[in-house]
């Protein structure tokens, strides 16, 4: 079975493309809308992945991020537009894996 994965970005565009590239993937996945309902999801659910915004409304993606490493390993992917090379630091020493800057492309 494919890895169990969450989406977590306050733009309902974005959680729907990254759905279907994952769903025609084969891999299963959750989509929230922002750091709150992902710390609750990560109580109920066994999660292999998380890809987390940084800016988003209450609960950024770094505060959560924090949050997470204090009892997980999940690995995390942060997605952002910002993308100067102190945002980027920043992602990667409260605990991202890694550290992808919005907008992407698709490869054909």
């Amino acid at each position: 079975m494919k890895e169990f994965i969450l989406i977590v970005d306050d733009d309902k565009d974005i959680r729907r493309l990254l759905g279907i590239y994952l769903g025609n993937e084969g891999y299963r996945y959750l989509a929230c809308e922002n750091a709150a309902q992902a710390l609750d999801i990560l109580e109920r659910y066994q999660v292999d992945l998380i890809l987390m915004d940084v800016m988003m409304p209450e609960i950024d993606g770094i505060s959560a991020c924090l949050r997470i490493r204090e009892r997980s390993k999940i690995p995390i992917i942060f997605m952002s537009a910002k993308t100067e090379d102190i945002d980027i630091i920043q992602g990667l020493t409260v605990g991202g894996d890694d550290y992808v800057t919005k907008p992407w492309r698709q490869r054909a």
